[in-house]
């Protein structure tokens, strides 16, 4: 029975999802290398259908993130691993909904096409030009020759990095070249098996509507029969970054420092780990620079694509900072810092006043850095004593209500977007463009430092004071236009040595914010579903969300039920919010919760929000203990109730 007559019967069976089939007959008859034929017949020998459902059910979207997914399948074959079975295999896995050579090329395609057809709307002249980074992990490498040459192909010009590179240095890159495209390649914190294509445009962020549909109309209208002629990842012609392009992002990444001497004044200690990605590159001799101290973990500096020692390379969690957290133990180090392998988030442990260390949340990081950020501008002058309605705090839907109360209370405009830091840089892009109109062709905002785009900003749009996200994303200034671990170390070090300064520990001075705003408390629930199955279990919560929302969780009613897909919310800039599958349920508790599918992994996620007011430091510890637990509640009847709704 030939390979196509077998999928027609696991289609009949229903072994084999109908769209499966379809994507796998196109992969067939596209031309393509002859290890992929064999590595789909090596499938279809096995029987292995739910393998082929969850590699060819859909072609890869772009998500929040850009496109992310498996690059080494759950059942790698023998053609992939190409005689390399402990190592990275010698091909990413053949499929539609995996990240490989095939996806890589008709995204960069599509991404090309689009950028020469901006460039002839906005009376642009010359090549596109793409700058291209990557992380550490399977095949990074090589899809970033491989997106460099096919875009040389397509008649642009490119740059790449000599070396693995953070997410961040490509978005500044982006501004620093005048590129008009970015592209990274890495899956951020997500498990090794897995790699992703970020775009960027030419404001150095994430695309946001219109360019990213437009993108992916581009995209999806690449036949894969015209893939075969780009899958040569060799092409001269293409540009190597190296010593000058890591100085000139250094330097801008240096200005996240608001008191230049305090870190060497407090005698600051810090533990790093880089978690063997790409942060040690700039973290390390920036912190350096700054005045601290810094010991870098030994058994994680080495980039490895692996992640050997860490189950998930995420720094939000516990056991990624394991080995940092007893590194420092061992020699008093003050704060213990973290970064993921693309280096644009950051995890941290801060000692407490018992001597211990204690991992901070990402929400309470962001607040943290809030509330000291708008102190330290206030002090410098750069924000008016009382605050202004042109200067901002921008975080997401799904990030602590504490940080609204901040901002709120130093008198400053406070923007909540979509999740995705590309919104965040969004609205930079919006403030940035409004200046520009304001000021004339003749105003060079790239040239503008600090304290000028402060005042000018404030005169004519909108300053940005800080940026963050829940999920350990921190933004300290516009140089940047996405989340940047670099940064972000800097950042955090200097609020330590600020409280270590004033005889404090950060767990105290995070008091005193709960007395000052109220004690805030969030929650997290991941539920994971992989594949086609998994996809549809999501979709099902998501559904039923929309057409039978929840009325009540025990004994606490729902009294608000937000669908920001089909209500008009507008932010605080007076812009709608685009549609997205996000719901906002208030309780008659106070208690609410955000729900959403995640865009960069398979799975649903469900963000929890409690709040209450402390009259008195000593109620405190109280008060603390008892909006655990109800939290804690809340949370087990989400998931149960999430978990019925998946099931259908």
């Amino acid at each position: 029975m030939t390979i196509p007559d077998r999928l027609a019967a696991a289609v009949q069976s229903g072994r084999l999802l109908s769209s499966a089939v379809d994507n796998v007959r196109s992969f067939l008859q596209a031309g393509l290398p002859e290890w992929a034929r064999a590595s789909i017949g090596e499938l279809v020998d096995a029987e292995a259908w739910s393998e082929l459902n969850d590699r060819f059910y859909r072609f890869l979207e772009f998500g929040t993130g850009g496109m992310r997914g498996r690059t080494i399948g759950v059942r790698p074959t023998a053609a992939e691993l190409g005689g390399n079975p402990g190592g990275s295999p010698a091909h990413a896995a053949v499929g539609s909904n995996v990240l490989n050579d095939f996806t890589l090329v008709r995204a960069t395609i599509g991404l090309h096409r689009y950028a020469v057809r901006h460039l002839a709307a906005t009376g642009q002249r010359g090549p596109a030009r793409l700058v291209i980074a990557h992380d550490v992990r399977h095949f990074s490498r090589h899809f970033s020759n491989l997106a460099a040459a096919t875009w040389i192909r397509l008649g642009g010009e490119a740059w790449v990095f000599d070396g693995p590179r953070p997410t961040p240095q490509l978005s500044f890159s982006v501004r620093w070249l005048r590129a008009h495209a970015g592209v990274v390649i890495t899956a951020s914190h997500n498990p090794p098996h897995d790699n992703g294509f970020k775009a960027y445009f030419d404001d150095g962020g994430q695309v946001v509507p219109p360019h990213d549909a437009g993108i992916v109309a581009e995209v999806n209208a690449v036949p894969l029969g015209a893939l075969a002629a780009y899958l040569d990842p060799s092409c001269p012609g293409v540009h190597v970054l190296g010593a000058e392009a890591d100085a000139a992002y250094r330097a801008v990444a240096a200005r996240a420092v608001l008191d230049p001497a305090v870190c060497a004044r407090a005698g600051l200690k810090v533990v790093f780990t880089n978690i063997h990605g790409t942060g040690a590159v700039h973290s390390v001799p920036l912190l350096e620079a700054a005045g601290c101290s810094v010991t870098p973990v030994p058994e994680q500096l080495a980039p490895d694509a692996g992640f050997p020692t860490v189950k998930s390379p995420n720094p939000e969690n516990a056991e990624a900072l394991a080995r940092g957290v007893a590194l420092a133990r061992a020699n008093g180090a003050d704060v213990v810092l973290a970064t993921d392998p693309d280096c644009d988030r950051m995890g941290c442990a801060v000692r407490n006043r018992a001597g211990d260390l204690e991992l901070l949340t990402g929400n309470q990081i962001g607040a943290l850095l809030t509330e000291h950020r708008l102190v330290k501008y206030k002090e410098l002058g750069l924000l008016p004593a009382a605050g202004t309605s042109r200067a901002a705090t921008i975080k997401t839907f799904v990030t602590t209500r504490l940080q609204d109360a901040i901002g709120e209370g130093h008198g400053v405009k406070v923007l909540n977007t979509l999740t995705g830091f590309k919104w965040i840089a969004a609205k930079l892009r919006r403030y940035e463009d409004q200046l520009r109109r304001a000021l004339g062709p003749g105003f060079d905002y790239e040239a503008a430092d600090l304290p000028t785009r402060a005042r000018l900003l404030q005169e004519h749009s909108t300053f940005y004071v800080f940026g963050t996200e829940e999920s350990y994303g921190y933004l300290p200034n516009d140089y940047v236009r996405d989340k940047d671990g670099n940064s972000a170390c800097l950042m955090f070090a200097e609020l330590c040595a600020w409280v270590k300064a004033r005889g404090l520990t950060v767990p105290e001075y995070l008091d005193e914010l709960f007395l000052r705003y109220g004690f805030y408390l969030e929650g997290v629930i991941n539920l994971y579903y992989e594949g086609a199955s998994g996809n549809a279990r999501i979709r099902r919560i998501l559904e039923s969300y929309r057409s039978r929302p929840p009325a009540a969780f025990g004994e606490v009613p729902v009294t608000r039920f937000q669908d920001f897909g089909r209500e008009r919310i507008v932010d605080a800039d007076g812009e709608v919010i685009p549609a997205q599958d996000l719901y906002v349920v208030t309780l008659g508790n106070g208690y609410s919760f955000a729900a959403r599918g995640s865009g960069t992994e398979p799975k649903m996620k469900f963000y929890l929000f409690a709040q209450e007011r402390v009259a008195a430091a000593a109620d405190l510890p109280a008060t603390k203990a008892r909006v655990r637990a109800t939290l804690d509640e809340l949370s087990r009847r989400i998931e149960a109730d999430a978990r019925a709704r998946a099931e259908g």
